[in-house]
């Protein structure tokens, strides 16, 4: 493992962090399948794939289609459930020096609590992420997303079991970002990550059918990358608490302009599909970047957009 660069060393809700990049959940498996192709000690931190209180299968393939500047996915959230993830994944994740955070999900208030709770009493876990973009079942499919209350409601919740710090990713597919980030915040929690995917459709004009086996998924990659960095500034301007900022970071470049934006740390995921070393890469990138520009830390950049841009929520 290189020496640290010491002008990117972090914290993020209270959890130090070697570098602000950190590799995305859904895109890095559950971080020991990369051991072989990165030095994981080199990441800012991981987050495993999304965890649900059983096992899932997925979604019908195919569940990738590459766009012009992205990728379209619909994977379904296939894991082997958190009890499996405990006793298989865990162990290897729990030797490593990088901050590891759980995922979680689930179709209930009471599913996300007993994901957190069963990984509650388990070593090498530095925070969790609850993913908030999933349909809540017993409301009659509508997003935990869409729902002031239910947002706040599962994540109120969580806070009562959850003795680490939790993150909650919030979703693009919404009219106005500020209240929902709010919303997460006033709930009890200690950051917000955004964006997750945008959904979308692709079309086989010869066939006359979808692309994707779901019908529709999730576009990433370049292409979300001006809207990512609108709705992270928006966020970052609703509440006082960090927020982690994603959505098309290729370079150590894009990790910075995401940063000024007010992201306190990013996550790469796309980059991962053409570069399993891109998390790696990119704290680099921006290590450089820091040099170049003469900026001491890079906690100095963050929140420094210097033009007054109006809030849409």
């Amino acid at each position: 493992m290189s020496p640290p660069d010491a002008s990117l060393a972090t914290a993020l809700s209270g959890i130090k962090l070697r570098n602000p990049v950190i590799a995305a959940s859904g895109t890095f498996g559950y971080g020991v399948e990369f051991e072989k192709l990165v030095d994981l000690d080199a990441l800012g931190g991981l987050v495993v794939k999304g965890l649900s209180r059983e096992p899932m299968n997925g979604n019908p393939e195919p569940r990738l289609w590459e766009t012009r500047a992205g990728m379209i996915n619909s994977v379904g959230l296939q894991n082997i459930g958190v009890r499996a993830f405990v006793q298989e994944k865990l162990p290897s994740l729990a030797r490593l020096q990088t901050a590891v955070f759980a995922n979680v999900f689930g179709s209930a208030t009471e599913d996300y609590v007993e994901v957190v709770r069963i990984i509650e009493d388990a070593p090498g876990i530095a925070g969790y992420e609850l993913n908030a973009s999933c349909p809540n079942t017993r409301h009659g499919g509508i997003y935990f997303f869409y729902d002031l209350t239910l947002l706040a409601e599962v994540t109120r919740e969580v806070r009562r079991v959850a003795k680490r710090p939790l993150i909650v990713k919030l979703s693009p597919n919404v009219a106005h970002i500020a209240p929902l980030a709010r919303a997460a915040a006033e709930a009890g929690a200690d950051a917000i990550s955004l964006v997750n995917t945008f959904i979308a459709l692709a079309v086989d004009a010869r066939t006359r059918r979808p692309r994707i086996g779901a019908g529709f998924g999730g576009l990433s990659g370049p292409a979300i990358k001006p809207i990512a960095l609108r709705m992270v500034y928006e966020a970052a301007q609703a509440v006082k608490i960090p927020v982690v900022g994603m959505g098309g970071i290729a370079t150590g470049e894009d990790a910075a302009e995401f940063m000024i934006a007010g992201a306190s740390a990013v996550e790469v995921g796309t980059a991962t599909f053409w570069d399993p070393a891109a998390p790696a890469r990119i704290a680099r990138e921006l290590g450089d970047f820091l040099k170049a520009q003469k900026i001491a830390r890079v906690s100095d950049l963050i929140g420094t957009l210097r033009c007054e841009v109006p809030s849409a929520g």
